[in-house]
């Protein structure tokens, strides 16, 4: 059957399960489709061709039947991690960011500094601006508040925006929601953390399903199965995630690593060696810069381990 240009309709994918993709056409209206033939991306192996995100053409082959993608557009950029199944294939969590999120907690349960790192540095490597939202702050005691007032510190000199919010008290949602606003944002982070609890106080319609209320304060259980897009009535789009224990790193050379540290970047030209590792070369200006006390030693190591394989979520500073 050939398809007129008149049949063929465009949309956006607001949630894919693998088999199905839910797709919101330009009109407004929420068709399921399926997925015509086999799609790649530019070789990489992944498990899902299709992600939340995506804008799509499909048609209706016949009265009738379900609906057929048949075109993925070209993306401005994805988030991509190793998949937790098949480790030599990576999962595109979603396309077309315009802000990621890191949703973190200082205790119960606690967001690791590796952690965040991992998701920054993939963030840098496939250019989407990213920011961390510290949740839960109406259970901090002294220290924990001490502790991610810290945190704030660092990641705001590293030009990554920084928010201290309570999911339960509304408490620094209004100024997370004007940073939000007409754009597509992407919600990332530890199952526990409130992520659910927080996108609902963001937008009280959605009505997320989210743990019982004791996990607020431990460890929540998985809410979210699947990544699924939300349109915010204040303007633009959320992206809520499944909760994620790590996040694997895929289609990453050592070199490039040093490259997505906005610290490390502007040093490297200095450096004696052009293919300097920065852990035993001289005339390092990275090294220089961590003797200096101008490189964070937490983030340092956390470099470290990334180069080694090694797994962050026991990695602090």
């Amino acid at each position: 059957m050939i398809i007129e240009e008149s049949d063929i309709l465009k949309g956006i994918v607001i949630k894919s399960t693998g088999s199905w993709s839910t797709v919101m056409s330009e009109d407004g209206r929420v068709v399921e489709c399926r997925l015509k033939g086999q799609f790649r991306i530019h070789g990489i192996r992944t498990t899902n061709p299709v992600a939340v995100g995506d804008r799509v053409e499909f048609e209706y082959p016949l009265e009738n039947e379900h609906a057929i993608i048949h075109k993925i557009n070209e993306r401005t950029n994805y988030i991509i991690r190793k998949s937790i199944n098949l480790s030599k294939a990576a999962h595109i969590i979603a396309s077309n960011i315009d802000r990621l999120f890191i949703v973190a907690s200082i205790e119960q349960p606690r967001t690791s500094a590796g952690f965040i790192d991992r998701v920054l540095l993939t963030a840098e490597a496939y250019h989407i601006p990213a920011a961390i939202v510290f949740n839960k702050t109406d259970i901090y005691n002294e220290e924990s508040r001490k502790r991610y007032l810290e945190l704030m510190d660092l990641y705001d000199g590293l030009g990554y925006g920084t928010f201290a919010v309570s999911a339960l008290t509304g408490a620094g949602i209004p100024e997370l929601k004007d940073f939000m606003r007409d754009k597509v944002n992407l919600f990332t982070g530890h199952s526990g953390v409130g992520k659910s609890a927080l996108i609902n106080a963001i937008e009280p319609s959605m009505s997320i399903k989210t743990g019982e209320i004791s996990d607020y304060h431990n460890k929540g259980m998985h809410t979210t199965t699947f990544a699924e897009m939300h349109a915010l009535s204040f303007g633009g789009f959320i992206i809520d995630t499944p909760g994620i224990k790590e996040f694997g790193l895929v289609y990453f050379e050592s070199r490039e690593i040093a490259e997505r540290y906005p610290e490390f970047r502007a040093l490297l030209h200095l450096c004696h060696y052009a293919n300097c590792t920065h852990i035993h070369e001289p005339g390092c200006a990275v090294k220089d810069a961590l003797e200096q006390g101008k490189i964070n030693h937490g983030r340092y190591a956390n470099y470290l381990s990334i180069l080694n394989d090694e797994n962050l979520d026991a990695t602090e500073y």
